[in-house]
């Protein structure tokens, strides 16, 4: 049986390979059997489609050469491939399947349409700094809260402009921060924080769960999380890939097309848990800890492409924001060492690639400002 570090190294020999296997987006690596360790670790390759042209590119293992206590050996890391169809970001949408998670509330708490004018997603958490400011952000996708990958002003609105929300009477804050995007290039992250126009808008809540205590540095194959979408509802999932470096199509969006992210977790679902407008949705652990960030899915909506949470927390210097009262904060598995079966936070390195960017006010609200003083 392959180890989880040689799955690893097949891995990243097969990434150098991709441009020869027509019709894969993604690589990443996950159980041989699907299930649990028992069959050891493999590499999973996700298709466009289950054609035998797309079989015959694709290896049914790889060998790489590793230590054992045998001394130097070979080993042959099995592939296992899923069928994902092409993998797209869930922001632009037309009306879906009618959910309570569409409607108006104040204040806004995690799980409920947001976006702009034309755009709804979901509102994926309520987070602060990670000083002691009290200053509330919602934390949601880029591609939810900003309205074409730049700096120009968005205005955030609930619920989201697919399901009737309007500019102004709805208004709830503006894009405050955002990573942005790149066509050519390294991606990590598709996030962004709005802020409010008042913390009061803002209710540190999750919806069907209420308050999440923290969250999860790092998380293994195999764990089992829940979210609440705009779309899809209360789902769960099992994480059946880590590490993936995957192709996301972004259509005409900042005219991104479709760009490649590095390290994303895949999230199965038994239904559909990433549909249009669940772009944004947090995942949380059986215990209420905040684990991952849905932005994208498969075609048939049963496979969530996501990243983990401590990404997010780490370029914007955030944490889950919590109730007034409440004491303590919970970051769990916080010195857990190395280990390619789970998740990692971003290196240093890694870091320095992602470029946050700052929203200023419009032009007419910082004139206002000034009139006002």
């Amino acid at each position: 049986m392959a180890t989880f570090q040689e799955a690893m190294q097949a891995k990243n020999h097969l990434v150098k390979r991709w441009k020869k296997m027509p019709g894969v987006v993604g690589i990443g690596i996950g159980y041989a059997n699907g299930k649990d360790r028992k069959g050891g670790a493999c590499i999973v390759l996700y298709t466009e489609k289950a054609s035998a042209t797309v079989k015959r590119a694709c290896p049914q293992c790889v060998s790489v050469r590793s230590t054992r206590a045998t001394g130097r050996v070979r080993v042959a890391v099995p592939v296992r491939r899923i069928t994902s169809g092409r993998c797209c970001c869930h922001a632009p949408v037309a009306k879906a399947v009618a959910t309570s998670f569409r409607r108006r509330i104040r204040p806004v708490i995690a799980g409920y349409s947001v976006g702009y004018p034309g755009v709804s997603g979901t509102a994926g958490l309520i987070v602060q700094s990670a000083s002691r400011s009290a200053q509330r952000y919602l934390l949601s996708n880029n591609h939810v809260l900003n309205k074409n990958n730049t700096g120009g002003y968005t205005e955030t609105i609930q619920p989201g402009g697919a399901d009737g929300g309007r500019s102004g009477r709805d208004r709830i804050g503006r894009l405050y921060r955002y990573v942005r995007l790149r066509k050519n290039g390294a991606n990590y992250i598709d996030a962004a924080l709005s802020i409010p126009t008042t913390n009061r808008l803002l209710a540190p809540r999750y919806a069907t769960v209420g308050t999440v205590r923290g969250h999860v540095r790092s998380y293994a194959v195999g764990s089992r999380f829940k979210k609440v979408g705009r779309s899809s509802g209360r789902v769960s999932g099992v994480v059946v890939s880590i590490h993936t470096d995957i192709d996301v199509d972004y259509g005409n969006l900042g005219g991104l097309g479709t760009i490649r992210f590095r390290n994303q977790t895949v999230i199965r679902g038994a239904g559909a848990v990433s549909l249009p407008g669940d772009s944004g949705s947090v995942w949380l652990t059986a215990s209420n800890l905040a684990a991952a960030v849905n932005f994208a899915g498969s075609a048939d909506g049963r496979l969530s492409i996501s990243f983990p949470i401590q990404w997010a927390m780490q370029a914007f210097g955030i944490r889950v924001a919590r109730a007034a009262s409440a004491t303590g904060y919970n970051r769990v598995n916080s010195r857990k060492p190395k280990n390619p079966m789970r998740t990692q936070p971003l290196s240093a390195t890694q870091l320095g690639t992602i470029m946050t960017k700052r929203v200023l006010p419009s032009k007419r609200k910082r004139q206002g400002r000034k009139k006002r003083i």
